[in-house]
């Protein structure tokens, strides 16, 4: 009874004055709808400066930051790299930017976050992307590097790339038999969704993806990884960039886009 009391409180407080929604909205009843009172409540976008480029119409410039899954090592081509699709797929369903969608490939084999982080600003920010996908975590196990150093560097770069204006996506490590056969190797992958759950910073999970590939007969073992058990093949880096397109235009909010063929 207090609870209805008080909403109703809140309500004639909230029509007699409309500027205090915000501050008094925590106190409505939950799951109260503040469009009745005629306030528009924007949805929770989470890549604000793509949002922008969506909505004005373009054009929007990403860089894909990484290393061997970057670069595209394991495909067949530079053309079936993850980023070189990701940008054919963004074209595709968003063909009403002015200039179009343009994926910079800034991925280099072998690295772990410091070698990314010394070219942090030369590869990436100089390049005044609207956005940065960051794959990250797959080198450092591999190569000792400390967890809680990669954590730490991993939130450093994440704020510089923030304090440019450029948002950022997470990828965060792949699921495969040499990262299985490494212990420890997966406590990267579940440091990169800590760090995207701490900051707010969206993560493509392509270790679940990629087990669900399987799972759900999508790709073969064989049709998924290249030759050496590390690296993704073709079909494989088709679904890791469609799955990337889906997670920038989810993340950018509601957007006209076209049909995915």
């Amino acid at each position: 009874m207090r609870a209805l009391l008080r909403g109703a409180a809140v309500l004639i407080g909230l029509s007699a004055l409309p500027t205090a929604v915000l501050a008094y909205a925590d106190l409505l009843p939950e799951g109260f709808d503040l469009a009745i009172l005629g306030f528009e409540v924007s949805p929770s976008v989470d890549l604000p400066h793509v949002r922008e480029q969506l909505t004005s119409g373009g054009p929007l410039r990403i860089v894909a930051f990484g290393s061997s899954s970057t670069e595209g090592i394991g495909a067949s081509s530079p053309a079936a790299s993850y980023p070189a699709r990701l940008q054919a797929d963004l074209n595709r369903v968003l063909p009403h930017l002015a200039g179009g969608v343009t994926v910079v490939n800034r991925g280099v084999g072998g690295e772990h976050v410091d070698d990314m982080m010394r070219r942090l600003d030369r590869d990436v920010i100089a390049a005044k992307p609207h956005l940065v996908i960051w794959q990250t975590g797959s080198n450092d196990p591999l190569r000792g590097v400390d967890l809680d150093h990669f954590r730490e560097a991993t939130v450093t770069g994440l704020r510089a790339m923030r304090e440019a204006g450029i948002d950022v996506v997470l990828m965060e490590p792949q699921w495969c038999p040499k990262f299985d056969a490494t212990p420890g190797s997966y406590r990267f992958r579940d440091a990169v969704r800590e760090i995207g759950a701490e900051m707010d910073v969206p993560v493509i999970r392509r270790s679940e993806l990629m087990r669900s590939w399987i799972d759900e007969a999508r790709l073969t073992r064989k049709e998924l990884f290249a030759a050496d058990g590390l690296h993704m093949a073709d079909r494989g880096y088709a679904l890791l960039a469609r799955a990337a397109a889906d997670e920038i235009i989810r993340d950018a909010g509601p957007v006209k886009v076209a049909a995915a063929e």
